[in-house]
């Protein structure tokens, strides 16, 4: 059995979906530029040097979208699509992802669920991993993430959850993640084909260490 699973942002994508869902509501004037875009880079860095503490962060991230009404929220996704993202889907995608199309795969992202759903839905892979946020009856959501966040070795349990639920194990697997973040090396280390995605730096130089294989998408 063969398992794909996919970083999203600067791995499939040529940017970052959750900067890029600041961006947007800067531009639509829903947040203080000047205000947001210094504690947006702030943790864009911290998450570029590996430092980022992601509970710190996710109070940050999800504060925009606490209490909105959901067709508000939703109606600015279907434009954040069509301005954001489609521009920076990574060239070399599509055939990464028809490549791998008889696997069993996933994107398994640390952003979270309501700016990354769509994304797969377009990309059209049919598991997505992602950082949960609590959502009330009504669809609005509360501000707080849901569970544990995917990210570092959050994504490893969420994956080993996952496959837990179709019966298996990723040891079950010839596995592939792709991933252009040192963030990722946990997961990483545990696939059978560990791939660098345009990587970061300190990925870069682990990968040559490793003999891992090194690709681009842009």
């Amino acid at each position: 059995m063969k398992l794909a699973l996919f970083d999203l942002d600067n791995t499939l994508l040529d940017g970052d979906s959750d900067y890029a869902w600041a961006q947007f509501l800067i531009e639509e004037g829903v947040l203080h530029a000047g205000e947001y875009n210094a504690k947006n880079d702030y943790f864009y860095s911290r998450y570029k040097d590996g430092t980022l503490d992601i509970h710190e962060f996710l109070d940050f991230q999800l504060a925009p979208i606490k209490d909105r009404p959901r067709a508000q929220l939703d109606a600015w996704h279907q434009e954040f699509m069509q301005r954001k993202i489609r521009p920076i889907i990574a060239a070399g995608t599509p055939a990464l992802l028809d490549e791998h199309g008889g696997s069993t795969s996933a994107i398994v992202t640390a952003t979270n669920r309501f700016i990354t759903g769509p994304i797969a839905k377009e990309l059209e892979v049919p598991m997505l991993i992602a950082t949960d946020i609590e959502e009330r009856a009504d669809g609005t959501f509360t501000g707080r993430p849901r569970g544990i966040p995917t990210f570092r070795e959050g994504k490893i349990a969420a994956v080993n959850a996952w496959l837990a639920s179709l019966g298996h194990k990723l040891a079950d697997y010839e596995s592939w993640f792709f991933s252009d973040s040192l963030n990722d090396l946990p997961l990483l280390e545990l696939v059978t084909h560990p791939v660098a995605v345009d990587p970061d730096p300190t990925l870069e130089a682990r990968a040559r260490e490793r003999g891992w294989s090194i690709i681009s998408l842009r």
